[in-house]
């Protein structure tokens, strides 16, 4: 029954969001896809509780790569990218900011968390052209299934399985499987299957 309902409450969210997909298709064929997806985001974002739960994860799975029908995007919550993968499980906390991403499943994103499309979403080489002028290489940033991102960190590099990254750390290099990190630039200060092995 309970499953009934859940599927009942998103076919009614696909039905409720369905003016602001039409609305996002069109926009997207003047504007381009990843300006259009901010834009109705950002809309989105301000619906609080359940409700907004539901009609976040409707229109998500309809305009990025990968939307699992059981991910939870919280209030304030913006995507950038339509590229954006979210697996089986993941929950985005409030008013997170969230680019070209591949988060597998039963990834936890705390409040505040930003993961943009990688380091250099912006181009700074040239020093006669203005940065906003200049071409980025915006990269996909995978968060590996299980792991959890405390709150206000940024993310710009790979995090692997299992993994926590502590609260206002900035991941500038790649992050092992099962590690510990924090600080600004964020370092591994602990393997989790240590403290397993020690009890």
């Amino acid at each position: 029954m309970h499953n009934f309902l859940k599927s009942l409450a998103r076919g009614l969210a696909t039905v409720t969001v369905s003016p602001l997909l039409l609305s996002y298709l069109l926009r997207g064929a003047l504007l381009g896809k990843n300006r259009a997806l901010e834009g109705s985001t950002q809309t989105l974002s301000l619906i609080p509780g359940v409700l907004g739960d539901y009609l976040r994860g409707a229109f998500l799975s309809h305009t990025l790569a990968k939307c699992d029908p059981s991910v939870t995007v919280q209030f304030g919550t913006i995507f950038s990218q339509c590229g954006a993968r979210l697996g089986a499980n993941v929950y985005i906390g409030p008013r997170c900011h969230i680019g070209l991403v591949d988060i597998e499943r039963d990834v936890l994103l705390a409040a505040g968390v930003h993961v943009p499309s990688g380091a250099a979403t912006h181009g700074t080489d040239a020093i006669d052209l203005p940065i906003r002028d200049q071409p980025g290489t915006p990269m996909i940033v995978r968060i590996g299934e299980g792991t959890w991102v405390a709150s206000a960190a940024i993310v710009l590099a790979d995090v692997g399985r299992h993994s926590v990254i502590g609260a206002g750390a900035v991941v500038t290099t790649p992050i092992p499987d099962y590690a510990i990190a924090v600080g600004v630039p964020a370092r591994v200060v602990r393997d989790r299957r240590s403290a397993v092995k020690g009890a």
